[in-house]
């Protein structure tokens, strides 16, 4: 677990990293604790404010990179290369808010039937991987609080995302895997940073 202070400096390095990127094209060296170098997952997703729509969401959800270069390499992503978004530019930094989520390692899930997905699956807790062959979706646990999704529609959303038909998720050769996240967020554009407790909803249907 990460303290307000560890997001706070996060989350605002995440911030300077886009802005030096956005100026000069390279990643700033930035000072900071060497527990931030333990290999760990992360996501990076900015939004418009105060509309709150998705400008850029991009992470590693598997500990494949330590945790600062991996937000670093996120943030710039998320701000100049997420595909269904046009590039930030530095006169839009004070129009979006940052927001960064830590995560647990996912945990394949093992089931008798696919129904039983049903009962490990909490909203505001987990968010969820797909994966089919080639295939792969990744949502966190965030989207389905905001969408007000059940567990089941928490599923198919998480099928389609990875190009499949919403149903696989009951056919026994597609994995699915949960983690949970710490995330961070700005409340305003370059503001105060706090850590967002998602509402939990009920885990079946």
């Amino acid at each position: 677990m990460f303290s307000l202070e560890d997001g706070d400096f996060l989350v605002k390095s995440a911030r300077k990293t886009i802005e030096e990127y956005l100026k000069t094209g390279k990643v700033p060296e930035i000072d900071h604790n060497k527990r931030y170098d333990k290999k760990q997952g992360v996501f990076v997703t900015i939004e418009s404010f105060p509309e709150k729509r998705l400008r850029g969401c991009i992470g590693y959800p598997y500990p494949v990179m330590p945790l600062f270069k991996a937000m670093q390499d996120a943030a710039v992503s998320a701000a100049s290369f997420d595909p269904r978004f046009t590039p930030l530019q530095s006169n839009d930094l004070d129009k979006v808010v940052i927001e960064l989520s830590i995560l647990t390692e996912p945990e394949l899930l093992q089931v008798k039937r696919p129904d039983d997905y049903l009962s490990r699956i909490e909203i505001g807790k987990h968010g969820l991987i797909v994966k089919r062959g080639p295939f792969s979706g990744l949502l966190l646990p965030q989207v389905a609080v905001e969408q007000k999704w059940n567990a089941r529609q928490f599923l198919e959303n998480s099928c389609w995302k990875a190009s499949l038909p919403q149903d696989m998720w009951m056919d026994p050769n597609t994995e699915v895997y949960r983690f949970e996240a710490q995330i961070f967020a700005e409340e305003k554009p370059n503001g105060r940073v706090v850590e967002k407790t998602l509402f939990t909803s009920q885990k079946r249907n």
